[in-house]
């Protein structure tokens, strides 16, 4: 039995798109919106839009790219 390696599409995107670079850049827009404003309404406002990019981009994308098994028909095609 051979075991297959598990194929990630973190693997096939730059490095300013990498999970840590999103969570980095969030974080950074969030805290610097209340640095900046030092408005905590503003700050939700603009923490809302950040954090659902930040969800879709490192936990729903990643999902939705393995589960369309395109990155198994690249996978195959390049050994």
């Amino acid at each position: 039995m051979s075991k297959q390696k598990s194929v990630s599409p973190w693997n096939y995107k730059p490095w300013w798109c990498q999970p840590w670079s999103i969570i980095l850049t969030g974080v950074t827009l969030i805290i610097g919106s209340w640095l900046l404003f030092k408005v905590i309404w503003l700050t939700t406002l603009i923490s809302i839009p950040v954090l659902a990019w930040m969800v879709f981009f490192v936990l729903v994308w990643p999902k939705l790219i393995v589960r369309s098994g395109i990155l198994d028909l690249y996978h195959s095609d390049n050994p």
